[in-house]
């Protein structure tokens, strides 16, 4: 009976996670579901415990999305202690029965976070809500979910992540030459086609627009031009961003992809100033 009850709280949470009861949230590697029509507005709520001298607010208080599809937003920390503190979030959504249909790629919420003193970060939260939601007839009249977060003082500050590392650090273009040579260069070059496409002035280019190459129907006729938030949810999902396109490569990590994008505007600047006349 004492092991049962000390086990008890751990088992709980593990059911949850798994089952989404609670209104537990689902933690996964990717968007690995296909974009729908139907859209659900998600709100965001944000409460402190309590114990620990922080601040904390959604930079932005709701967001209408489509189901299937990734979306990010952020979330404002600031500690207004004279002391470095280490916080945990539990979160859940409402109404419950959504928690399974909730899924979270990327959230400060999965690790024991410090916050030092007085400092301030804006920290991301990439999610998207499975489109499964709408064909459950439990779930199937849900049009409205919410996000709550509560922070509390850790109990186990140890080992704890700075939330710095989450800050929205400006994209740093030298560095996104090495991730696009490593990440990108063997299916791409810049000036003639490989197995994909030239991406040299990709950056404000019609979609599907370089002459001779075979690009897929679905991309043919998406109509996208490729601004810098297109190429993030294209590079972050292609698939889900453009169903049927043949592109079967991601780039999960979202700084990655400011970097490689930032690198890709550098191109188009070249481009720029190559093409004016010399005087």
């Amino acid at each position: 009976m004492t092991a049962l009850v000390s086990y008890s709280v751990t088992l709980y949470r593990l059911f949850c996670q798994a089952t989404g009861a609670g209104g537990t949230t689902q933690r996964v590697a990717a968007d690995t579901a296909e974009r729908g029509e139907r859209t659900v507005t998600v709100f965001f709520d944000t409460n402190v415990a309590p114990g620990l001298p922080w601040s904390f607010r959604p930079v932005q208080r709701q967001v209408t999305v489509h189901l299937g599809e990734r979306t990010p937003v952020f979330f404002e920390a600031a500690n207004r202690s004279g002391d470095d503190m280490v916080g945990h979030a539990t979160f859940n959504v409402t109404p419950a029965k959504a928690g399974i249909y909730f899924k979270k790629i990327e959230c400060f919420c999965f690790t024991e976070e410090r916050l030092n003193a007085h400092q301030k970060i804006d920290m991301p939260v990439e999610f998207y809500v499975d489109p499964k939601l709408a064909t459950d007839p439990g779930t199937a009249d849900v049009d409205q979910i919410t996000l709550s977060y509560t922070f509390f003082k850790s109990a186990r500050p140890e080992g704890a992540q700075d939330l710095a590392r989450l800050g929205r650090a400006a994209p740093d273009a030298e560095a996104g030459a090495k991730l696009f040579a490593a990440q990108c260069g063997s299916c791409h070059e810049l000036e003639r086609a490989k197995l994909g496409p030239p991406l040299a002035g990709v950056v404000g280019r019609r979609a599907a627009s370089v002459d001779g190459y075979p690009y897929s129907p679905a991309l043919a006729r998406s109509g996208i031009v490729w601004s810098e938030p297109a190429l993030d949810q294209w590079l972050a999902g292609p698939q889900a961003f453009v169903p049927g396109a043949a592109m079967p490569v991601a780039v999960a990590d979202a700084a990655t992809r400011r970097d490689i994008i930032a690198y890709l505007k550098t191109l188009n600047r070249k481009e720029s100033a190559a093409a004016e006349p010399q005087r």
